[in-house]
């Protein structure tokens, strides 16, 4: 209650500052302000997670393993968890999976905890060494602030889910200090479908979001990459191979996800989650410490080709020297940061998986370079290698060619690769859409019929929901009802069907009024029971069918009207073709209103 009163304040308030606007004015005015807060929040949960981490790693000999490593990860899983569990009390993981769901299914209405909850969560995962990124967090923090300005203002669907899309994109240009990959990363992951008028507060969001992070945090790059070698006509084949071999790592990356997901949700209880979690990330951090965290200082020392930092704290510190021991390392890094990140959010931890698309790019790249280097006798530029493979990774796990080559052009001034940014992206990301057609994001979105595409009808069909379309005022009849009967029934009703169920609400079948227009004025025939008029329904509509199902199975049985039943064919009422084709042209006005 006091939280609505305050909101109501701020609402009048906002509305007495900026009651001499028009709606482009205030949306310019709102994007600024979201992107101002976004950029802050951004640099609060960095600068949180920097301090967690420095404390807890910092000291540790680089000559000698750090066995701290196996039981620090478990520690921030727990923390996390009991946050989640019993403080906020709601779901934060997947945080860019859990935007487009708000997107789709709760009008881009996004809840006012999540505008904090995520940060908190996401730097005791991460800090602790969960093997996650911080950009799912943030971009669900960033998108929270967008709805709930948007929500204060008593904003439309549209503008709400602008503010939305603008909270997001100033989050990813705070975090990488890239205002164009904001952008092209809202139209591209969020598949936010906007007029090119409507772009202009993603941009203001985004250049204020970054001009911010300039301000609070210097202007040294995320990766502080050196001169970016120029792009040699000579070693296209060797792009092409690196952009076949992303597009395999791509979709090892989101099935081998999907799979160690699936092994989790089996597990009965929580504490076997900690302890399966918490052993496999210790065991493979204490192994692999570039494992640790995010690992964005691990792929900079790789890029850089300061290969031996990588085997800091390490079993195989002496060994950093030896050519097959590094390429079978930094091969290894590969396949196991997907199986560490993976256990690090199935076990309960708050986190991303951009960060880690990245990660296994980046040694993808290096693992190719360094190995053709060594055995070939080439000579492949490491940088460049890296910074494709980052692309080309990043391209197939998300769906998103544009954003990754956007990303890696900001993140190191490299637009000389442009060429092979644009090659590797574009045919890793083809390789991997022939196999998985989802990305790691909208895979589960797809599956349960929630997503939001750019497919205009499609969208459309989302946010219609079943429950809300079912009509229930027929008049069921049971099986021991006889003509008679109905004949006094259809003088009161107003529907010309009558579901037939037995004593358990089964339906049997449903009576036309056209069937027995020969019969019902021949007082002779009421003693016939109404099974003898009885058919079968055409199909069936079961509770939870998504709408794109059930227009499929209007379509088949040329109907326009099929019965709702629920598991046990239960009736629970109909469904009529005419009244989801007039919500349907309802919510498209809606949607398209500006």
């Amino acid at each position: 209650m006091k939280e609505s009163r305050n909101s109501e304040r701020l609402y009048l308030l906002l509305m007495v500052l900026t009651k001499r606007l028009s709606d482009r004015q205030l949306m310019i005015v709102l994007a600024v302000i979201v992107g101002l807060t976004a950029g802050f929040a951004t640099y609060l949960f960095e600068s949180l997670l920097h301090w967690i981490k420095e404390g807890l790693v910092s000291w540790f000999p680089v000559n000698s393993a750090g066995f701290l490593f196996l039981v620090y990860p478990v520690i921030g899983i727990i923390l996390a968890t009991l946050f989640v569990r019993y403080v906020i009390k709601d779901n934060i993981s997947e945080g860019v999976t859990r935007v487009l769901y708000a997107m789709s299914k709760k009008g881009s209405l996004i809840r006012p905890h999540n505008c904090y909850s995520s940060m908190v969560g996401g730097a005791l995962t991460i800090g602790f060494g969960g093997s996650v990124g911080p950009e799912a967090p943030i971009v669900l923090t960033g998108a929270a602030i967008g709805s709930n300005v948007g929500r204060i203002m008593k904003l439309n669907y549209r503008h709400v889910t602008m503010l939305l899309g603008c909270g997001a994109a100033a989050a990813i240009a705070a975090v990488f200090k890239a205002p164009i990959t904001g952008v092209v990363f809202v139209l591209e992951i969020l598949m936010l479908d906007i007029s090119m008028g409507a772009i202009v507060p993603l941009l203001i969001s985004t250049v204020t979001a970054t001009t911010l992070m300039f301000f609070l945090n210097g202007f040294d790059p995320v990766l502080a990459v050196e001169s970016v070698g120029k792009f040699k006509l000579s070693n296209l084949p060797m792009y092409a191979l690196l952009a076949c071999v992303c597009g395999l790592v791509s979709y090892y990356f989101t099935s081998m996800n999907t799979r160690v997901a699936s092994i989790f949700e089996r597990m009965p209880s929580q504490g076997r989650k900690w302890l399966v979690g918490g052993l496999v990330l210790g065991v493979l951090i204490f192994v692999f410490p570039p494992l640790y965290g995010e690992g964005y200082d691990s792929f900079t020392d790789l890029m850089h080709g300061r290969i031996d930092m990588l085997f800091n704290n390490s079993l195989f510190y002496r060994f950093r020297h030896i050519p097959w021991v590094v390429v079978l390392y930094l091969a290894a890094m590969v396949f196991f940061k997907v199986i560490a990140m993976s256990a690090t959010n199935a076990a309960g931890g708050v986190g991303g998986t951009f960060a880690p698309s990245l990660f296994v790019g980046a040694f993808t790249g290096g693992a190719l370079a360094y190995g053709c280097n060594t055995w070939l006798g080439m000579d492949l530029p490491i940088l460049n290698f890296t910074l494709v493979g980052m692309a080309g990774v990043m391209s197939g796990v998300m769906n998103a060619p544009l954003t990754s080559i956007f990303l890696i052009a900001e993140l190191s001034n490299g637009y000389g690769l442009f060429v092979p940014l644009m090659l590797v992206s574009s045919l890793s990301f083809a390789i991997d859409y022939y196999l998985e057609p989802d990305s790691i994001y909208t895979k589960k979105l797809r599956k349960s019929g929630e997503l939001l595409t750019h497919n205009k009808d499609q969208s459309v069909l989302v946010f219609l929901k079943l429950d809300e379309l079912m009509e229930t005022d027929f008049h069921p009849v049971n099986e021991k009802t006889t003509l008679g009967d109905l004949v006094e029934v259809i003088s009161t009703a107003r529907r010309n069907i009558f579901p037939v169920l037995d004593a358990s609400g089964v339906l049997l079948g449903v009576v036309q009024l056209d069937d027995l227009r020969a019969d019902m004025f021949d007082s002779g025939k009421y003693s016939a029971p109404v099974i003898n008029y009885m058919i079968p329904p055409p199909d069936t509509i079961q509770k939870n069918e998504q709408i794109t199902a059930v227009l499929e199975k209007f379509e088949q049985s040329k109907a326009w009207m099929l019965p709702v039943v629920d598991r046990d064919n239960i009736y629970l009422g109909f469904i009529s073709k005419s009244r989801i084709l007039a919500a349907y042209r309802q919510q498209l006005i809606e949607l398209t209103q500006d």
